[in-house]
């Protein structure tokens, strides 16, 4: 399979009917070697644009369609300008390439204007030494039996099309925001897998990193909490099954919180880390 080939079927084991696969295809220009047209899906929106973790992943299919290595080790994104459905185009760029790691970027343009720039080192996850030695511990959720519905069902999301792209199942100690009473932690905590039954994978971590409810919500701050910049290491190739999500914030301050991810596949690893920086609403409900 030739690297054009694989940005327009998805990656291996993929089929073409899951969500995921279908909105971040990126057909590659036989006239402009590293662009990719795309067209962004509406079923993908969230707030006043389209979600930061969506669009992620698609920056790094087309990474992944243009670097020599497979698998994202870090990305990073900054969102310059709201993105909307419709057609737009991913413009990649390699910056070096070695025997274990590659380093590129993207940007997303639409209409003319960058809307997301990301910068990117990709590698082999399967290459990687078995090795683990770590403090980290998964959080210690409830069944997903026990855990509360999808947030999908929640006021600030029964017109948001991108709650209805995967299941959520809340733990309860950190769901009282969507009965009025926040814990004021800022923290969210989640059993996460995407509707449709496909698998994870590292694009699917991309995305999960940035599909919960807003930290700020645990805050007793509601509105849209647009994305500024978004890091997300991948450490490992997820196992199928559900995925546990645990986001935090120790600080809102200036108008900003940072929000610190953790995903963990069903067999207790832990898969991927993210930070983000994000913007408060202007007016608060509390």
């Amino acid at each position: 399979m030739t690297e054009q080939a694989s940005a327009e079927t998805g990656p291996p084991g993929a089929a073409p009917d899951y969500e995921l696969d279908r909105d971040t295809t990126c057909v590659a220009r036989p006239d402009a070697p590293g662009v990719y047209d795309t067209t962004l899906s509406p079923d993908w929106a969230f707030g006043m644009g389209l979600n930061g973790g969506y669009l992620l992943a698609l920056a790094g299919r087309a990474l992944g369609a243009t670097l020599p290595h497979p698998d994202p080790f870090t990305i990073t994104a900054h969102y310059l300008t709201t993105s909307h459905p419709g057609p737009a185009e991913v413009r990649t760029e390699v910056l070096r390439t070695g025997r274990t790691l590659s380093t590129g970027t993207a940007r997303i343009v639409q209409d003319g204007e960058v809307r997301v720039h990301v910068a990117a080192s990709y590698g082999d996850l399967a290459a990687l030494d078995p090795e683990v030695r770590t403090s980290a511990r998964p959080p210690a959720l409830p069944s997903p039996e026990e855990c509360a519905a999808s947030a999908a069902g929640a006021a600030p999301f029964r017109r948001s099309t991108f709650m209805d792209r995967s299941e959520q199942l809340l733990d309860p100690a950190t769901a009282g925001w969507s009965t009025g009473r926040p814990s004021g932690r800022g923290e969210i905590r989640a059993w996460w897998r995407l509707a449709d039954g496909r698998d994870p994978d590292p694009l699917a971590l991309l995305l999960a990193v940035d599909s919960l409810v807003p930290t700020a919500f645990d805050l007793g701050v509601r509105g849209w909490v647009p994305t500024v910049e978004l890091t997300v290491h991948v450490r490992a190739r997820p196992a199928p099954g559900w995925l546990r999500v645990a986001l935090a914030t120790r600080n809102l301050a200036g108008g900003y919180l940072e929000e610190d991810g953790e995903v963990w596949d069903s067999t207790g690893r832990l898969v991927a880390q993210s930070r983000q920086l994000a913007r408060v609403p202007r007016t608060r409900q509390r």
